[in-house]
């Protein structure tokens, strides 16, 4: 799917975490593939704190007014809401129950976080990306680009 300019470090970045996501919600009960595949997925979610910053703070309060008269929107901000703090929440309750050791992680603890992040990030594709292509103007779309760090914009962008 097209996407617009300067959304696309963010769907970039999503590519990678639909990738990890698929692969661990497919793990064995096995210790050392529930630690890899938990790493993984903590990992990933730990180095996206900038991009789940310019969702809550770009997107959203760009995508806020609408919401008031586009029941669309305003559903997408609440889903989006809600699976940023699901996923925090659930890496915040396994690392403390574990004491951080992602050897003790179970399969089934696994499995939920990638689900959940796979879900999301489908969610952020298929819902939110097309409606803030849809109501934010360029000018908003540049902002939410300018704050995207430059180690995931190519170098051939010139956006």
């Amino acid at each position: 799917m097209k996407r617009a300019a300067q959304l696309q470090p963010l769907s970039r970045q999503h590519h990678l975490g639909l990738n990890i996501s698929r692969h661990a919600k497919e793990c064995t009960d096995e210790p050392k593939e529930t630690a890899k595949h938990w790493l993984s997925l903590v990992s990933y979610i730990q180095e996206m704190q900038s991009h789940f910053q310019i969702e809550d703070n770009l997107i959203a309060k760009a995508l806020r007014p609408y919401s008031i008269s586009k029941p669309d929107v305003a559903l997408a901000l609440s889903v989006l809401d809600k699976q940023h703090k699901t996923l925090h929440i659930l890496m915040s309750e396994v690392e403390g129950s574990s004491q951080h050791q992602s050897n003790q992680v179970t399969a089934t603890q696994v499995k939920k976080l990638a689900t959940l992040l796979y879900d999301h990030i489908r969610f952020e594709e298929r819902e939110l990306f097309p409606l803030v292509e849809s109501y934010l103007t360029k000018e908003e779309l540049n902002a939410i680009y300018a704050a995207i760090p430059d180690s995931i914009k190519r170098s051939d962008e010139n956006r």
